[in-house]
């Protein structure tokens, strides 16, 4: 077997790691909790796979977070996203999967674009992550779902319902684990990388 072939092979089982983590991780994210709020590892292995696999696979990976954020949103699983499912399941599904590839592929990106890589590439691509799927989420929300919006607010102001309620604790604490975990996602990637090259 070539070597081209044996680096396709390992693309191929990287992405189905990858793909079954994030999957399981999205279906369990509720049992791991800080209070009242879920904490999300999901974004690591997109992260992981975005430096490894470069922004397509960055891409790949962050599609199939927004698939199963998806059909959760559409099978009651998610209680924000059932809400705005019950109202347009096609925006619902758009803002989930949209907010999914973007945030894997810019991952991807951003680390590409670093010239030194290490553990500072790592900790860029890791915080852009949460940054682009939130952004995108509050923005997709914001655009479609204004009154829906403005009903959550209740008459309260809506930058600072946004920033304290639908993004806040949720937000800080997925940059968190990202740019804590940082470390192990480079050291996850080293040793992953010097495989590959023995290949």
């Amino acid at each position: 077997m070539s070597t081209k072939q044996n680096q396709k092979i390992l693309r191929m089982v990287e992405l189905a790691m990858l793909t079954a983590l994030i999957v399981v991780l999205q279906l369990i994210g509720g049992f791991f909790k800080v209070g009242p709020v879920n904490l999300s590892f999901v974004l690591v292995p997109i992260v992981i796979g975005a430096v490894l696999l470069g922004p397509s696979g960055g891409a790949f990976l962050g599609g199939v977070f927004g698939l199963v954020v998806t059909v959760m949103s559409a099978t009651g699983m998610d209680p924000t996203g059932v809400v705005l499912w019950g109202i347009n399941p096609f925006l619902t599904a758009l803002i989930c999967m949209l907010k999914g590839i973007v945030a894997g592929l810019c991952s991807g990106l951003v680390y590409k674009a670093i010239p030194k890589k290490g553990i500072f590439g790592t900790a860029v691509a890791a915080v852009c992550a949460p940054i682009i799927n939130t952004g995108l989420f509050i923005a997709g929300v914001a655009l479609f779902f204004n009154d829906t919006l403005h009903e959550w607010a209740g008459g309260n102001n809506m930058l600072v319902y946004i920033i304290t309620v639908l993004c806040g604790l949720n937000f800080l604490i997925e940059f968190c684990i990202n740019l804590v975990l940082a470390p192990a996602m480079t050291t996850i990637i080293n040793v992953i990388s010097v495989k590959k090259n023995k290949i």
